[in-house]
């Protein structure tokens, strides 16, 4: 048996020994919040660097001594209006305006509001108001005789009405109350869910905006080849030589036109889930080439695990449920004990008015005025179809209760294997962004010298021959562009791995960006002001005593590479 099937064996009989209490599978105190650093563009003439050679600054941001430079970010004002954002003002702004967060909130509420439903069942019903009474023609006396008669009366007074399952008023509290936390988790999961794809959104403008950039410089050396490969001679370049030149070109004016499209949709996407002016073109104040470090990749695979399963509200939220239907289960065998109890008040001809001002007489007459009072109180205790239905109904109950335990289970597996997917991610990704840095370096020595070499000539025989031919240039062209694009993908793919590996883990959004955190926009002109009201707030996690679990996060590290 294998490590991994051992672990999910061992946490599926913990899971089934403490289902007599609810576990607390979320942090019941948030961690520490994760300060991120104020953004800082690097400078155009600094780029990527061997780790050993990257000197912190004051702002624990590491800028990194360039070798070569990497492209300038075109500005979104070429292409539309710009809306200047910060990282830390995307995930502020997602506890505030997210749609998603603020339905899950109104769950919350709705469950709150019905467990204090439920804790005053006991109680019942008041009524005031009046009845007026009218009579004409036969009527049947107590000992059963009919005669004729006229009457009228009338009553002013109030009365209690209750009709109380004594089982419902016991037990719909503790249901109602493990209902309560699961939404409780649920709106945390909203929030951990809403971040995520916030920050993925992110990432996606960032990586668009790095692509624009590695493109129009790609394009910019094409075209340098273009006018450079016209100026040879034509025995030492051919009109096909000038054609394939072109060619490259025109490719790179396709990929510049389709980098400008994915950061309009990505854009759109970002402004979408933040409710942000639509239209606009999101332009991160950060550079494309910053990466974050929430989590450690090379921390052991196994303690992440055990960390995901202790921290993710959805496993919480499946317990509260199953202890819920554990709850009602317990009703159903215990019905048939429990009396229901009915108060009503008898004063009035229809039940509902106890007691109060009466009076009356034969045909219209209105007198004898006096005080009333008449109540009855009952209690009956119920066998549903001669114990054939409890029966039934107890089967019910524990099935629901079996699906709930099967559910629960189903959601550590995902979580398990969300935990370890993101690992991978994260960890393939910090892997490949250091082979893209070494890609991008070469590519950019290789363009440079095939530029720079391409009238270059040396003479074979009585020839004269070209040094670097013109479809060496094109194809480093077009690798330097490869390069770019793969860069770019690395450091977003990597960015984006961090955020779903911390999500994994269960780490509450709160620590990343608290909800109470003011929000500033970077100024723009023309911008138009964003909508920064938030919603009431709304208690995510329970607040009943309990020892703080897992890990505290992991303070982040960015770095522009």
């Amino acid at each position: 048996m294998t490590t991994s099937r051992r672990t999910r064996t061992v946490f599926r009989c913990l899971t089934a020994v403490a289902l007599g209490c609810l576990p607390a599978c979320a942090s019941l105190n948030d961690p520490p919040p994760v300060a991120l650093p104020a953004p800082q563009r690097a400078d155009r003439h600094e780029a990527l660097l061997p780790k050993s050679a990257v000197e912190p600054d004051a702002g624990g941001v590491k800028l990194a001594k360039a070798e070569f430079q990497l492209p300038a970010t075109p500005a979104a004002q070429s292409q539309g209006t710009p809306l200047p954002i910060t990282l830390p003002t995307a995930l502020s702004l997602t506890g505030a305006n997210a749609l998603d967060i603020q339905i899950a909130d109104e769950r919350v509420r709705t469950a709150t509001a019905q467990l204090d439903r439920a804790k005053v069942l006991w109680l019942p019903n008041l009524n005031f108001g009046v009845d007026y009474f009218r009579h004409d023609g036969q009527i049947q006396d107590i000992v059963g005789n009919v005669f004729t008669t006229s009457k009228s009366s009338f009553l002013l007074g109030a009365g209690p009405q209750a009709v109380v399952s004594t089982s419902d008023a016991v037990f719909a509290p503790l249901a109602a109350r493990q209902v309560t936390w699961a939404t409780q988790f649920d709106a945390q999961t909203s929030r951990n869910d809403t971040t995520l794809s916030v920050a993925v959104a992110y990432f996606n403008v960032q990586q668009a905006r790095g692509e624009v950039g590695g493109a129009v410089e790609s394009l910019r050396r094409a075209e340098d080849l273009v006018a450079r490969t016209v100026k040879l001679a034509p025995d030492l370049a051919p009109e096909l030589e000038i054609n394939r030149a072109r060619t490259g070109a025109a490719r790179c004016r396709q990929a510049v036109e389709t980098a400008y499209e994915r950061w309009q949709v990505a854009s759109a996407d970002l402004t979408r889930l933040l409710r942000l002016q639509p239209g606009t073109l999101v332009e991160p104040a950060e550079e494309p080439s910053l990466s974050v470090n929430l989590i450690d990749p090379s921390a052991p695979l196994d303690e992440l695990i055990a960390i995901g399963l202790t921290n993710r509200p959805e496993l919480a939220s499946y317990q509260a449920v199953v202890q819920a239907a554990l709850v009602r289960v317990k009703q159903e065998k215990r019905r048939m004990l429990y009396p229901t109890l009915a108060v009503r008040g008898v004063g009035s001809n229809t039940p509902g008015l106890a007691g109060g001002y009466f009076g009356g007489g034969v045909n219209d007459f209105m007198g004898n005025f006096g005080s009333r009072f008449s109540v009855d109180l009952q209690a009956v205790w119920e066998v549903q179809n001669l114990g054939f239905g409890n029966r039934a109904q107890v089967r019910e109950r524990e099935a629901d209760s079996r699906r709930a335990l099967l559910e629960l289970l189903r959601t550590q597996d995902i979580v398990t294997a969300e935990v370890v997917q993101a690992h991978a991610q994260a960890l393939r990704a910090s892997r490949r962004l250091k082979a893209a840095e070494d890609g991008v370096s070469n590519a950019v020595a290789t363009a440079e010298k095939n530029l720079q070499g391409l009238g270059q000539t040396k003479r074979a025989g009585e020839q004269l021959i070209l040094v670097f031919r013109p479809q060496e240039a094109v194809a480093a062209v077009a690798a330097l562009d490869q390069a770019y694009r793969d860069y770019y993908q690395a450091v977003g793919d990597h960015n984006r791995a961090q955020f779903r590996l911390y999500r994994a883990l269960g780490h509450p959004a709160q620590a990343l960006c608290p909800v109470d955190r003011p929000v500033e926009m970077l100024p723009a002109t023309g911008v138009p002001a964003l909508p920064m009201s938030a919603p009431a707030p709304v208690s995510v996690m329970p607040s009943r005593p309990g020892p703080r679990v897992g890990t505290p996060p992991v303070r982040p590290n960015l770095k522009p590479n």
